[in-house]
């Protein structure tokens, strides 16, 4: 039975990072091919205007795809990709924050006949802040903090923490008992 393994978490969290490894790990295990999807990949294919300053101060109008659009996008992209991945009986990583596609996600495995295994990473967040600092991301600081409260909140994520404030991604992955985070 093919796997889909969603790793969540806000941002700062390592699931690039994770998930690639983790990736590796299932591959290596299974003796048999894993599709990655970053769902930053589909979100960098939104190209704005550059100017919207020059646009606004001119006043001019600029057309601007709002961020729930990109995000329903970004899931359907998500899900075709997973699917097409099923459909070849190849396990599956989403790299990608879930806040309420959980539900998506579930029906797309139980259509294909696939174990779903949903791990959401955390962190302090004074560790969020220094790893984004790191990284050059500052913008994404209070984006960072907002989806660790809610994501820790979330009753769905209950008992699916996994917290790797003090371990390298490595660690994370080595320890990791992923028959623990599979959803049923």
């Amino acid at each position: 039975m093919p796997k889909i393994v969603c790793v969540s978490g806000p941002c700062g969290a390592g699931k690039s990072t994770f998930s690639r490894l983790l990736s590796r790990r299932m591959a290596e295990e299974g003796r048999k091919t894993v599709y990655l999807i970053h769902g930053d990949d589909f979100h960098a294919g939104f190209v704005d205007p550059e100017e919207r300053e020059f646009f606004s101060n001119r006043g001019e109008a600029y057309d601007r795809t709002s961020w729930e659009e990109i995000l329903r996008f970004n899931w359907e992209c998500i899900l075709f990709a997973a699917g097409q991945a099923l459909k070849r009986q190849l396990d599956v990583v989403i790299d990608y924050v879930i806040e309420d596609e959980l539900p998506r996600v579930k029906a797309l495995a139980e259509a294909k006949g696939a174990g779903l295994y949903y791990i959401v990473l955390t962190a302090e967040p004074s560790e969020l802040e220094a790893r984004i600092i790191r990284r050059g991301d500052t913008a994404l600081l209070q984006r960072a903090l907002f989806l660790k409260r809610k994501l820790d909140a979330l009753p769905e994520n209950k008992g699916r923490l996994l917290d790797n404030t003090h371990s390298t991604p490595e660690e994370s992955v080595r320890s990791l008992e992923l028959e623990r985070y599979l959803v049923r």
